[in-house]
């Protein structure tokens, strides 16, 4: 595609300020200019929740229309007034520290979960990458966040009359997404190339606004490229090992020479897990490069400004990669240097050994950073454990792993009711400064917080019902229509919900252990109780797809039916309680993962004006 595909369509002037709008993802946690996508078109404003889909999409006379609405134009200059306020406003980090981290952070994640629009995450990684961003825009931490933008993204579920997981892979429209061609001072296109065997791979940027943030994206699909590597981001977790190793050269490789090719000299480089570890790598390399030095001498040199962050809880989960396969991929951009495919294997195997057989990408990360941390204080100790063989004489203790308690970007997750709450106790710039422990909820009564739990149950309800609708309950009804619908849900009874990736050490199918037990539960007339269930199974997760198969077939028990319910295709949108069109299952149990921030001083608190 050409720069010409994504020049902005022709709008009345009084409203050029939507494209900038538009483009600036703060709409997905700020929603004061909800009412102007509404306004343009509601249809797709509510269904898909894109703003830049909406102008795209809004008629020309609908927009001629609006732009001599004096209500419309009130209303849109008084956002296009607030978001200028915003970017200019001073900051938790320019108020208390500012210019203490140089030139900015570079983040690096192989996921992003800002909104599902924006279709580049699977779970928890890219929700806590997404909500970092959001965090470091209303913070103002200079954060530069790298990433992919996949054709496909992760699959779109849904499921069987027989309970099977069918997986779907519709294609990302770049031109519908809200993201931009990332253009140099001369207005081209940036582009990137990497080496690889026997030819250039060559990367087209993009640029996804978050707020005072970016997030550069970069994809293969230019049709300069063979087919092959046309689609080597095409899918988000793919089970080739080959297609693996691709994609993170791509992020990790061609995302550092992005930044250099932009003139960016950010002062820390982060790692979101082990999969964008050779960017520590081309970034030592240009160190190298600037300072005419030995690779060691580099990698000594930036290692003290790498931070690697690991989510893993199994030495499993780590991704690996056989010798043969490295010396076939990473020899183009390895000729020249004096490290080696073989130095580069010892770099990233326990105890530096030379002779193992496979690349350990989380070592690699580890090799090359000067701290790592897990996500959790009970995290520390797993990783500790699992990082004990790269430590041989260390007491698991005293390995140096730190810990970071994930938290959430609060004003993308909290409901409007809770908003509330949180604002008459806290204030309303709450979520921009570190949270003080004497904000006063005890000034809070008993009878508005049940009425904030009651009105949000109430909303879940509704939205379950609307979900189950669209789940085609009128085709397949069961034994019963109603309770294929949602209609036998009850907004005041104990709602128990799972929603969460389906894999069995999340352990979804621990309910259905003791079944009688739970049937006992599911009929009890003094205390009564109903289950909501949504999540995915990774394609090749077979034991994951199975546990399923078991709650779909539980549920269409006659005494069960209408009691436990399955949510399918659950994603962002199905977890963001933000306004009462949208869903709610935030309510469940399963907490995003979030920032990174040691002391929850994470978003804006900003939900309208």
């Amino acid at each position: 595609m050409t720069l010409a595909a994504y020049t902005p369509r022709s709008i009345p002037e009084s409203l050029n300020g939507l494209f900038t709008l538009a483009l600036d993802l703060r709409w997905t946690w700020h929603h004061g200019t909800d009412d102007l996508w509404r306004a343009l078109d509601a249809e797709i404003w509510d269904t898909t929740r894109n703003a830049w889909l909406v102008l795209n999409s809004v008629s020309g006379d609908r927009l001629e229309e609006l732009a001599t609405d004096p209500d419309f134009q009130k209303r849109y200059r008084d956002q296009v007034s607030a978001h200028s306020e915003f970017i200019r406003a001073d900051t938790w980090y320019s108020s208390e520290c500012p210019g203490d981290l140089g030139e900015g952070v570079a983040y690096f994640c192989m996921e992003y979960g800002l909104s599902e629009s924006l279709p580049l995450y699977s779970g928890g990684l890219g929700v806590l990458a997404g909500d970092f961003l959001k965090a470091s825009s209303d913070l103002g931490v200079p954060v530069m966040a790298v990433g992919l933008l996949y054709q496909q993204g992760y699959f779109r579920q849904a499921i069987s009359t027989d309970g099977e997981q069918l997986e779907f892979y519709p294609y990302n429209d770049p031109t519908m997404l809200p993201v931009s061609p990332l253009r140099d001072e001369e207005d081209q296109w940036v582009r990137v190339v990497v080496p690889f065997p026997g030819r250039h791979v060559r990367l087209r940027a993009w640029k996804a606004q978050v707020g005072r943030c970016e997030l550069l994206l970069l994809d293969s699909n230019d049709p300069r490229n063979e087919p092959g590597d046309r689609g080597i981001t095409s899918e988000l977790y793919t089970g080739d090992p080959e297609k693996r190793l691709q994609q993170e050269m791509v992020l990790g490789i061609g995302g550092w020479r992005l930044l250099e090719q932009l003139g960016r000299k950010p002062a820390l480089c982060h790692l979101n897990e082990g999969h964008c570890a050779l960017a520590l790598v081309e970034r030592a390399f240009s160190w190298q490069d600037q300072y005419d030095s030995e690779f060691q001498v580099a990698r000594t040199a930036t290692r003290a400004t790498n931070l690697f962050t690991t989510h893993t809880s199994v030495a499993s989960g780590f991704d690996h990669f056989s010798r043969s396969l490295l010396r076939l991929y990473l020899a183009p951009w390895l000729d020249g240097r004096e490290l080696d495919v073989d130095q580069l294997m010892t770099l990233g195997s326990e105890n530096g050994n030379t002779g193992s057989t496979k690349l350990n990408m989380a070592l690699l990360a580890l090799n090359m950073s000067g701290r790592f941390n897990g996500v959790s204080r009970v995290h520390q100790k797993v990783t500790q454990a699992i990082f004990q063989p790269f430590f041989p004489r260390w007491p698991a203790e005293d390995i140096p792993a730190d810990y970071v308690t994930n938290g959430i970007h609060t004003p993308s997750w909290d409901s409007p009711e809770s908003d509330a709450i949180w604002t008459q106790a806290c204030g309303k710039d709450r979520w921009r400064r570190p949270l003080q422990k004497s904000c006063p909820m005890t000034d809070i009564t008993d009878e508005a917080l049940w009425e904030m739990r009651r009105l949000q149950r109430t909303r879940l309800i509704s939205y379950l019902r609307r979900r189950l609708s669209s789940q085609h309950c009128e085709q397949n009804p069961g034994f019963d229509h109603s309770a294929a619908c949602g209609l036998l849900l009850d907004h005041e009874t104990l709602t128990l919900g799972f929603a969460r990736r389906f894999t069995e050490y999340k352990r979804p199918d621990l309910l259905l252990k003791d079944q009688n037990r739970l049937l006992k539960l599911l009929a009890s007339r003094d205390h009564p109780l109903q289950i909501v269930l949504a999540g995915k199974a990774h394609p090749y997760d077979l034991p994951g797809k199975d546990i399923i198969r078991q709650w779909k077939a539980f549920s269409r028990r006659p005494d069960v039916e209408g009691k436990v319910v399955f949510i399918e295709d659950y994603d962002l949108g199905g977890g963001q309680p933000v306004d009462s069109g949208r869903g709610c299952l935030a309510e469940l149990p399963e907490t995003p993962l979030g920032s990174l921030w040691h002391q929850r001083h994470e978003g804006s608190g900003e939900r309208g004006a």
